[in-house]
């Protein structure tokens, strides 16, 4: 990797960025549409999250990113969904649906298969999945624009790493945590 692989890199994560911004605020805003409406109904929506070893909580593998507990629980997740998702947009916005897929999919399976006995919603699983598949990109791509994405993602959600570790809080889903997480880097192996 040379100084001019490294300015082109940084030149064209900086379009991407401006390309992909209104994007990610339409994304962005699905989660707050969706919100607003389960609010509407006292939260009722939240059913249809991901109750593990049940046939309903199957549909939940779909429905649990767009589902939270309250408009806090959302703003939470909505910075790191917001910052990563425009990360991993530059690739492209066909790649980023792909991605999003597979990591609903896998974490919404591991959750299922292996969570707690309760109700499982929020995009916390979707944001891990987007930081595990940033860092694991740089390492299966290892290029100059795969490097620069995962040091941005590691700057400001290294914290994330923290959500790894089981809390005890018993409405803190861990295992959509680390199932996003390894989701993440399966999607950047697939990918």
């Amino acid at each position: 990797m040379n100084l001019e692989e490294l300015v082109s890199s940084v030149q064209s994560i900086a379009v991407s960025f401006q390309h992909n911004f209104i994007f990610a605020l339409i994304f962005l805003g699905v989660f707050w549409v969706c919100h607003f409406l389960n609010w509407l109904v006292n939260y009722h929506l939240n059913v249809l999250g991901i109750y593990p070893r049940s046939v309903r909580g199957l549909f939940g593998i779909v429905f649990t990113p767009f589902l939270h507990r309250d408009f806090n629980h959302l703003f939470f997740n909505s910075i790191p969904l917001f910052v990563l998702a425009i990360l991993i947009l530059q690739h492209n916005r066909t790649h980023f649906y792909y991605v999003s897929a597979t990591i609903m999919l896998l974490s919404g399976l591991g959750i299922w298969l292996f969570g707690k006995r309760a109700i499982h919603i929020g995009a916390s699983s979707l944001v891990m999945g987007y930081f595990g598949y940033l860092l694991a990109d740089a390492y299966y791509q290892f290029n100059a624009g795969s490097l620069i994405l995962a040091l941005l993602a590691l700057y400001y959600f290294g914290g994330l790493f923290l959500a790894l570790i089981p809390s005890g809080r018993k409405e803190v889903s861990w295992s959509g945590h680390l199932f996003g997480f390894l989701a993440g880097i399966a999607a950047a192996y697939l990918f």
